[in-house]
């Protein structure tokens, strides 16, 4: 009986088993289908229908929709025929490229030149192409480039003091975007007359220098001089804007060359908070400005001393060849007088978001890196305003002045003067006769009221008042002291005769009134280029240097415009 009854249940056991595994297998069978199915449809979709279901704010940081595409095949063929490349490339990039070297030779050659010139056996990589929208008449393309090369290059070079010596330019290695513009299109095989090329961007370039036969460094800075030359000679030559025109059929190609097609007018007012790189006191900052970073077309500010706050309030004027790609780089450094310059951090503006003939005020944050976009570190910011002015911009403006005399961009527009048309060429023709404007006048500033400012006194109040300062001239005025109020109200005008309105700027410092001193509560800077185009404006400002406050102020200018003969 208990053999039937043991029979029977395992029987039973073993059906429920069986049944139990075909169920699983027939939900597992299914699952794969749908997911099958999933995938496929998701294999189906564009790039659209992925932002459509999923909006960008969720995407992961490693998720990037990219225009470019492989070029395997590209790979394949260029390195079957490179040894042809090399041969042909070597001898016109030689040519090219030793006429600058020589223009950037360092002072302490006296002669820069090439004595081996071959590009290697390995042949670069293509990893990625874009078309670039940029016109009708015009094809552009773009294609991402890496290269290890194991090129031949020496350098022969001579010093002043007679000593020769081989440099070898060895372990190349580039990563950066190669740009192709076929232009103007035309209807005649191979349907473009010619063909731009440059260097779009330059991510990475790392080489060693080596004296073959002995060592570099016998000759002390020689190595940084070299090297400076080698990637002042790159930028010069072949980095965008700068492009070389291969005509492919016969026809005029002067449009494409490189020219100048506006201005690019900056003011660099102040930056705060600066990263401290000293140990004992605080860093000496001073900045470089550049469009295109060549010795000749950088610029450098004032060294402010032991200030993490620093004020240039300095004016520079850049010439801009393409407005949609070039942007204005600042880089902030710490002094270290003898010693080679601490660097603290680097901003950037696109020229492409600016408006022309706009004035533009601007904080910038500092980073470490322009192109490392996830540096989370506070280094401080930079305060600037911008003007881009193109060549030939028509306006409502009317100039009454002659053609002969030069302004800045930012003077034709304060003045309500210039139509723009005058090119460098006619400006150097006349600088023996030059014209300045001199924005002079009278700027009111009333001083209305402060809210919400810092608890100073021990009995959670203070006595504020605000002290005005202009800069260039050092004029001074203060208000009165208000007791016990962190919302004092004044409702003071004060005016000053400014000689120069376009270089000076007002600052106002908020002061907590004690017996036997003050304390300091916060400040205000304010460049007079706003008032100057608006004739009155009233603001409510940030103090700066404080947890909290704001500062509503109002300010009006009644112009009293002369001129300079220089």
């Amino acid at each position: 009986m208990g053999f039937l009854v043991g029979l029977l249940f395992g029987l039973v056991a073993g059906l429920a088993i069986v049944v139990f595994f075909v169920r699983s297998e027939n939900s597992r069978s299914n699952l794969r289908t749908k997911l099958a199915t999933t995938v496929a449809a998701f294999a189906r979709m564009t790039v659209e229908d992925s932002r459509k279901i999923l909006p960008a704010e969720f995407y992961p940081s490693w998720v990037v929709f990219s225009q470019r595409q492989k070029l395997t095949w590209l790979n394949q063929h260029l390195t079957k025929i490179w040894p042809y490349v090399n041969e042909a490339a070597s001898d016109l990039i030689k040519a090219s490229v030793e006429p600058v070297l020589e223009q950037y030779r360092p002072v302490i050659l006296s002669s820069l030149k090439f004595s081996k010139f071959t590009l290697g056996t390995v042949a670069p990589q293509f990893t990625g192409v874009s078309i670039v929208e940029d016109g009708a008449d015009s094809v552009t393309m773009e294609l991402e480039m890496q290269w290890d090369a194991n090129s031949n290059i020496v350098l022969a070079i001579k010093t002043y003091l007679g000593v020769s010596l081989p440099v070898q330019v060895k372990d190349i290695g580039f990563t950066g975007v190669f740009r192709l513009i076929f232009k103007p299109l035309v209807n005649e095989f191979p349907c473009f007359g010619a063909v731009c090329y440059s260097l779009r961007k330059k991510k990475k370039l790392d080489f060693t220098l080596k004296v073959i036969g002995g060592d570099i460094s016998t000759i002390p800075g020689l190595a940084d001089a070299i090297e400076s030359t080698i990637r002042d000679a790159i930028e010069d030559s072949i980095m965008w804007p700068v492009r070389k025109i291969v005509p492919i059929l016969p026809g005029d190609y002067s449009d494409l060359e490189l020219k100048p097609v506006g201005m690019l007018e900056v003011k660099l007012i102040q930056a705060r908070d600066l990263t401290n790189k000293d140990i004992i006191g605080k860093s000496d900052p001073y900045a470089v400005l550049f469009v295109r970073p060549l010795p000749g077309r950088t610029k450098k500010s004032k060294i402010i001393n032991n200030d993490l706050n620093p004020i240039w309030n300095e004016h520079y004027e850049f010439i801009i060849e393409d407005a949609t790609t070039q942007h204005l780089v600042v880089r902030i450094y710490d002094d270290e007088g003898v010693q080679a310059s601490e660097f603290i951090g680097c901003a950037q503006v696109l020229l492409s978001e600016l408006e022309p003939g706009k004035v533009k005020d601007v904080w910038l944050n500092l980073v470490k890196d322009l192109e490392i976009q996830r540096d989370s570190k506070y280094r401080g910011q930079v305060h600037l305003e911008l003007l881009y002015y193109p060549f030939g911009m028509e306006n409502s403006f009317t100039n009454p002045f002659s053609s002969d005399f030069s302004m800045t961009s930012l003077e034709r527009v304060l003045k309500n003067g210039a139509n723009g048309t005058d090119d460098i060429e006619n400006e150097k023709a006349v600088t023996h006769k030059k014209r300045e404007i001199i924005i002079r006048g009278v700027l009111s500033v009333t001083v209305i009221s402060a809210e919400d400012l810092p608890i100073i006194d021990l009995m959670g109040k203070a006595d504020p008042y605000v002290v005005l300062t202009m800069k260039k001239s050092e004029l001074k005025n203060k208000t009165r002291v208000v007791n016990d109020s962190l919302n004092p109200v004044w409702n003071q005008t004060f005016d000053f005769v400014v000689e120069d309105g376009l270089h000076d700027m007002l600052i106002l410092e908020v002061w907590d009134h004690d017996t036997f001193g003050k304390d300091y509560m916060g400040r205000c800077i304010l460049t007079l280029t706003r008032v100057i185009l608006e004739g009155e404006y009233k603001d409510c400002l940030p103090l700066e240097g404080a947890k909290s406050g704001k500062l509503n102020i109002n300010l009006k200018w009644m112009p009293q415009p002369i001129f300079r003969d220089s």
